[in-house]
């Protein structure tokens, strides 16, 4: 559930604002700004803002995520339970200390992978999606299910990696072996090179736990716009080691339809996180769900928002893309179809940001003041989140007004 800030009461000598309409109900519903705020940082920032104006104005702080930085966060409001830690393997299988969120009264656990194999975790001379490696994932799933854990909800947007879920399967008892026999190494490189998939040694438990995924993209497994020719480059692919890996991709795939008899090609949202997406269909028999609208049914949010005046969502950027799916979407969406008006705040806006008025972003206002250089954009992150949202706030009370 959201965190609601309680509205105080008019105290003797206060003066409020004549210019503000004190009694209204806002929702923050910030996602995270990358490299500089978690979402629960910018929802602080955000009621800062909004109580510069009056204490007295309620706001229901709603932190969300679609599937990428902050979902273990963002589920901590809706579900409560405990952050655990464990010891995993990051991408480059140096030992790394990862947490997720263990709710035991429901026998939930909330895990996001680039905790444990994000490309944030590697410095840039690491950066190689052909070496590699999911392990530390199917390490924290393998955590949880030792706390017990029945149900899993899995965030996948950050990885470093370019494996097809090979490390995570590994990790829970999977074998890939070549043509002679001999076991692969589950990183990028070995895609193409496996020639089955021994599930002798799987954990048992996976077939008694369940697996939802929040994809915050919908390519496929393979192609133009699969894992590796859309996301490959970003974590340090060369031109070669594209094309190397979208071939080993493909191969991949038909291996898992052959052994597995799951077909994963051309699955939406299986080209997440390197494959990863698709992975987690073959080898854990998981739901991938568009991650935004998990997160919005689990903090209630269509509820909530009924009873709002004014919705805010914010993001570091904000461009013609946030429509696929992003957070701030979402969110928007979800206030159009409750009649609220909605707002978003980002960092950076880009071009064509015209295609998210239709969804429900009635106005979209970049934070920063003036140019800027992005180490200072960064560093003070919060307080320009803080006053711009305090300007967004004073806007739609004047309309109000008139």
């Amino acid at each position: 559930m959201g965190s609601r800030l309680p509205v105080s009461g008019n105290k003797p000598g206060r003066q409020i604002p004549a210019d503000v309409n004190h009694n209204l109900n806002i929702i923050v519903a910030p996602n995270a700004f990358k490299g500089s705020l978690t979402a629960d940082q910018a929802a602080l920032a955000m009621v800062r803002g909004i109580h510069k104006i009056s204490p007295d104005i309620c706001v229901t702080s709603i932190p969300v995520s679609d599937g990428g930085d902050g979902l273990v966060a963002a589920m901590t409001h809706a579900l409560g339970g405990q952050i655990l830690t464990a010891s995993v393997h990051d991408p480059r299988e140096r030992r790394v200390k990862a947490d997720f969120l263990f709710d035991e009264s429901g026998s939930t656990a909330v895990i996001e992978m680039a905790l444990a194999s994000g490309l944030a975790l590697l410095p840039g001379n690491l950066q190689d999606p052909t070496l590699t490696t999911t392990l530390g994932t199917g390490e924290l799933i393998r955590a949880a299910l030792d706390r017990g854990a029945a149900h899993i909800l899995m965030g996948i947007g950050g990885s470093a990696t370019c494996d097809g879920g090979m490390g995570a399967a590994a990790a829970l008892g999977y074998r890939f072996k070549d043509k002679n026999g001999r076991p692969l190494p589950p990183t990028g490189a070995s895609l193409g090179k496996v020639d089955k998939i021994d599930k002798s040694g799987v954990d048992p438990r996976l077939s008694r736990a369940s697996f939802s995924v929040a994809c915050d993209v919908t390519n496929p497994l393979t192609g133009p716009d699969g894992a590796s020719f859309v996301f490959s480059p970003q974590k340090g692919a060369t031109p070669g080691q594209v094309r190397d890996l979208d071939r080993g991709l493909a191969h991949f795939g038909r291996i898992i339809s052959r052994d597995l008899g799951v077909e994963i090609t051309d699955l939406e949202g299986a080209g997440a996180a390197g494959g990863l997406g698709g992975g987690m269909k073959a080898f854990f028999t998981a739901r991938l769900l568009p991650g935004i609208d998990m997160v919005l049914d689990l903090v209630d949010f269509h509820t909530q928002v009924k009873d709002a005046d004014l919705v805010l969502t914010a993001e570091g950027r904000m461009d013609s893309q946030t429509r696929f799916n992003k957070a701030p979407a979402g969110v928007a969406r979800a206030a159009k179809a409750a009649n609220v008006p909605c707002y978003g705040l980002c960092g950076s806006r880009g071009k064509h940001i015209r295609t998210l008025h239709p969804l429900g972003m009635d106005a979209v206002f970049p934070i920063c003041p003036g140019p800027i250089s992005l180490a200072s954009a960064l560093e003070e992150a919060f307080d320009l989140l803080s006053r711009a949202t305090e300007q967004a706030v004073r806007a739609f009370s004047a309309g109000r007004k008139s």
